[in-house]
């Protein structure tokens, strides 16, 4: 043993205590007892789950297309119906393990078989309940070795030593144990947050009532509050005094100040943004600098604009506040579109304006609030009679729907019904005689 490292020779130490602690449970008829009570304890769980668990399945299997919240928790509850066994087996050895203590004064080898049964349901939870794979991955390498050191008896032995450990940040000093600690909280904690992010945002969404900006914000407020908790809970179960941060938040406020002043403006002009309601998710908007399409989502840095044509641009939120934006209007309201044409001199232009209104009323999209459609006479052009007809739809003509283009197939259609020409550029040409001069 001399010469080993001490993590060997304090392996080959609690060997020998299991080897020890075996040989005296096999030599003790009190150890015996309580391994056939383990068995009985076992047997009676196995039976009473195959009794209680078609009962079970059916009480907690809600009807085809219930979607409401009682049936929801019976589904969330039903998933954790293979933990039946290990747990009945545990509570079982629990009520035996204080007959077994008041017979023999011992109840070593019982309480040994309880915290195997614990083990045994956290590997059921990892590998045949839990399917989001982060928590998948943190009970298959945290809980279930976490869990294993409890049923040898080891957690204790494993703790003290961690905590002798310790790594140092600066002029923060933290053991091995609260960096594991931390790690573990933290995984755990912004998984919540994650989730309750996503549970707060779909309900926030659903509320319809709520202005789209108010929404907007609401779920960015939702979402920093949820993730500051988080943090701030964090450092206090690692143990970190959040005025130990109080340097790094001065050195993240002269990097906001230079580095990340733009960062810093674009944060800030989004929460404006969300405020004032000026431009919106639904939104159809074009910037100063040409880009143009409907505002399909709001971060905290940019805003993501989407083309007629399916692309989507990323533009800074600082450029909705400084340059001049033209936002056509929220999703879904009226907005007015002109369709030009020209028709030969040869027409009763009083006539046109009747047979045009007619025809494009007709169409399912144009509206008659807050104006009917409206042919006028624009002016007299080098080959033609120059109208243009106004009209109202509810949306935006992005090169998507493309109203002014069915508009302009009713027009073509109406004149040629009436046997309206549609002139085409020509000039006409005098030619003089002329007397060359000599």
């Amino acid at each position: 043993m001399e010469g080993q490292p001490e993590i060997v020779t304090k392996a080959l130490g609690y060997a020998e205590q299991g080897w020890e602690l075996a040989l005296g449970w096999l030599t003790s008829p009190a150890a015996w007892s309580q391994f056939a009570l383990l068995v009985v304890a076992f047997l009676a769980a196995l039976v009473t789950t195959r009794k209680l668990l078609p009962i079970l399945t059916s009480l907690l299997t809600p009807p085809a297309g219930q979607t409401h919240i009682i049936a929801r928790v019976r589904r969330f509850v039903l998933i954790f119906v293979p933990l039946l066994l290990p747990l009945l087996a545990y509570l079982f050895t629990g009520i035996g393990e204080g007959i077994v203590r008041s017979l023999f004064d011992s109840g070593a080898v019982i309480a040994f078989g309880k915290r195997v049964f614990l083990f045994l349901a956290a590997r059921i939870l990892v590998r045949d309940i839990v399917k989001d794979g982060f928590l998948r991955l943190m009970g298959r390498y945290i809980l279930i070795p976490v869990a294993a050191l409890y049923a040898l008896g080891l957690m204790d032995d494993a703790v003290a030593y961690l905590n002798t450990l310790n790594v140092s940040l600066g002029n923060i000093t933290l053991s091995v144990m609260a960096i594991i600690r931390g790690v573990i909280a933290g995984g755990v904690l912004f998984w919540l947050g994650r989730w309750s992010n996503d549970q707060s945002t779909t309900y926030l969404k659903a509320q319809q009532e709520l202005r789209p900006a108010t929404r907007e914000l609401a779920i960015k407020a939702a979402e920093i509050t949820i993730f500051g908790v988080a943090f701030i809970l964090l450092m206090s179960i690692m143990g970190i005094n959040l005025s130990a941060l109080a340097v790094l938040g001065g050195a993240i406020g002269v990097g906001l100040g230079f580095g990340l002043q733009k960062i810093a403006s674009n944060f800030i002009s989004g929460v404006i943004l969300l405020i004032e309601g000026q431009a919106t998710v639904g939104d159809y908007v074009e910037l100063d600098g040409g880009e143009a399409g409907t505002i399909v989502k709001m971060t905290a840095r940019a805003a993501i604009l989407e083309t007629f044509d399916g692309r989507w641009i990323v533009v800074p939120n600082e450029d909705f506040i400084t340059t001049r934006v033209v936002n056509y209007s929220d999703a879904g309201s009226a907005n007015r579109y002109e369709a030009e044409f020209s028709v030969s001199y040869d027409t009763d232009i009083n006539t046109v304006p009747a047979i045009i209104e007619t025809a494009v009323a007709k169409l399912d999209f144009v509206l008659t609030d807050p104006e009917k459609p409206d042919c006028e006479l624009r002016g007299f052009g080098d080959s033609g009679i120059d109208f243009a007809l106004e009209f109202w739809v509810n949306g935006i003509d992005d090169g998507r729907h493309k109203y002014t283009s069915q508009v302009l197939f009713a027009i073509w259609n109406a004149l040629k019904e009436n046997d309206i020409v549609i002139p085409y550029p020509h000039r006409v040409i005098d030619v003089r005689n002329i007397t060359n001069v000599e």
